[in-house]
């Protein structure tokens, strides 16, 4: 009887060793999950697939050359948009968006799709595009021209850009966009260009007024964003930071700075942050890479987590949708569903969405043509992302199976931040909420928001059977983000 009994304990203890390490459940209904190990969660392409490797160049700052001046000396060369920031730039005295700046010079644009920041910036918060603390020309090669936009942004992620969108145009504005076409310039010809920004100018709030070429541009710093309060060490070029793609050549000549003449070969004068590099990198855009990781980004009591780069997906390729979560009995909106943990936000670029939450194995990788939800199908959660005005926010969201969704009022919405800090986050589903139409809170830190659902958004077959992280249905740029010390609902007692 006790050699049964000892072969019943040692084969349970090996079947507990071989199986997801989950924790217990919270309370009935939830699972708990500290990442302590690898829980071996479904991952459906979720890391980068094979041969995708691009090489990065960067080689640019000071060169004794004339490709833009008469006579030598000019800064510039090779600059490649990639996930790691590269920059240039003169050492300037400490200023804000109170200070006066003013910048000018010619420029030399050649080869190539590049991606490129002329302007202000801080030499310490450079880890994304919209790229925090700067006044800047974004400059980006279309083949055989370049198109150039006047933009910002506060200390707090929060961007504007000249509106609604560029300098002169070819053909009218379309009413219907805040986008329109914007005049090429030319390749392999050297342009004047200009930088101002009063920041008496538009009434207090402050003006940027940026010349090149022929054409002239201004950008208005919103009254909100004002507040918020830039910082500048810097003036010089520096890459858009998104995912590694084709660079070019940029070169700048005849340079002023606040009404000063630099000496471009005073090595003193000039900071290089890995402007000279190359390296071989997989963080190509769409291909994220994201599940378990041995790190702590997020905050939880022990090494081990969630996460990484997740950038948005594309319904009209399957490939490109991606999700990493853990399987659970089917939910519905019938009964309440509650998550919670820790998050950080390391790295936010413009145009990109982070999923979390419960999503249905099917309906949420559905391959489709027709792109009509930036959400997938049967996802309730949240959804990190901007619009850049706002930079970026936390926002609870419902999409059902007929892609009904909830309106999740931006400016109740808590901030949330790419600089790394952890925060708590508690996610509850009430269907009783809102006179029984339901209801979605989330409270992140001290900050809470509920959004009521719309009436018969209940109704329906919406189902989940997933929790974790799933890509949207509309493509775009990435984050990297971290999630630990999870709590979530796996089972209702209703089917």
């Amino acid at each position: 009887m006790r050699l049964i009994t000892a072969l019943f304990v040692l084969g349970t203890t090996c079947l507990m060793a071989s199986a997801s390490p989950i924790a217990p459940p919270h309370s009935a209904g939830e699972r708990q999950q500290t990442f302590d190990a690898d829980p071996g969660w479904e991952g459906i392409n979720n890391r980068p697939v094979p041969d995708i490797s691009r090489k990065v160049v960067q080689d640019f700052g000071f060169s004794p050359t004339t490709h833009c001046v008469a006579t030598p000396g000019e800064i510039g060369g090779t600059i490649t948009p990639a996930a790691v920031p590269a920059s240039y730039g003169l050492r300037l005295p400490p200023s804000s968006l109170s200070t006066h700046l003013t910048a000018s010079g010619v420029l030399r644009c050649q080869g190539g799709k590049f991606h490129v920041l002329l302007g202000f910036y801080n030499s310490k918060t450079r880890n994304e595009w919209r790229t925090p603390n700067t006044v800047a020309l974004r400059i980006q090669g279309r083949g055989d021209k370049f198109i150039a936009f006047t933009e910002y942004c506060t200390s707090r992620w929060r961007a504007g850009g000249d509106s609604p969108g560029g300098f002169d145009t070819e053909e009218p504005e379309d009413p219907s966009s805040r986008k329109r076409p914007l005049k090429g310039f030319p390749l392999q010809q050297t342009l004047p260009w200009t930088i101002d920004y009063d920041p008496a100018a538009s009434g207090g709030a402050g003006l940027i007024t940026v010349h090149l070429g022929t054409q002239s541009a201004n950008c208005r710093i919103a009254p909100a964003h004002r507040t918020d309060g830039a910082a500048f060490d810097r003036f010089g070029l520096q890459t858009v930071v998104k995912s590694a793609v084709n660079g070019g050549e940029v070169w700048i000549g005849n340079l002023k700075v606040n009404g000063k003449i630099p000496d471009l070969r005073n090595p003193a004068l000039w900071d290089s942050q890995g402007s000279h590099t190359a390296y071989a990198t997989s963080e190509v855009r769409p291909h994220g890479n994201f599940g378990f990781s041995p790190t702590n980004f997020a905050g939880g009591n022990k090494t081990g987590e969630i996460g990484g780069l997740i950038f948005r997906g594309d319904c009209r390729d399957k490939n490109t949708m991606a999700a990493y979560g853990d399987k659970l009995e089917p939910l519905s909106l019938a009964e309440a569903l509650h998550a919670s943990g820790k998050i950080a936000l390391r790295q936010g670029v413009t145009d990109s969405a982070v999923l979390i939450g419960f999503y249905h194995s099917k309906d949420s990788l559905k391959v489709s043509n027709e792109q009509s939800s930036l959400l997938p199908a049967s996802f309730l959660g949240l959804v990190l992302e901007g619009p850049s005005r706002e930079g970026f926010l936390l926002r609870p969201m419902l999409n059902t199976r007929n892609l009904d969704s909830t309106d999740s009022h931006l400016a109740e919405c808590p901030h949330i931040y790419p600089d790394g800090v952890p925060h708590s986050f508690d996610l509850k589903y009430d269907p009783n909420g809102a006179d029984g139409n339901g209801t979605l809170t989330l409270k992140m830190d001290a900050h809470t928001v509920t959004i009521p659902l719309d009436p018969g958004m209940k109704a329906g077959k919406t189902r989940f059977n997933r929790f974790g992280f799933v890509t949207t249905w509309i493509d775009g740029n990435g984050q990297r983000v971290y999630l630990d010390d999870l709590l979530y609902t796996f089972q209702q007692s209703a089917p």
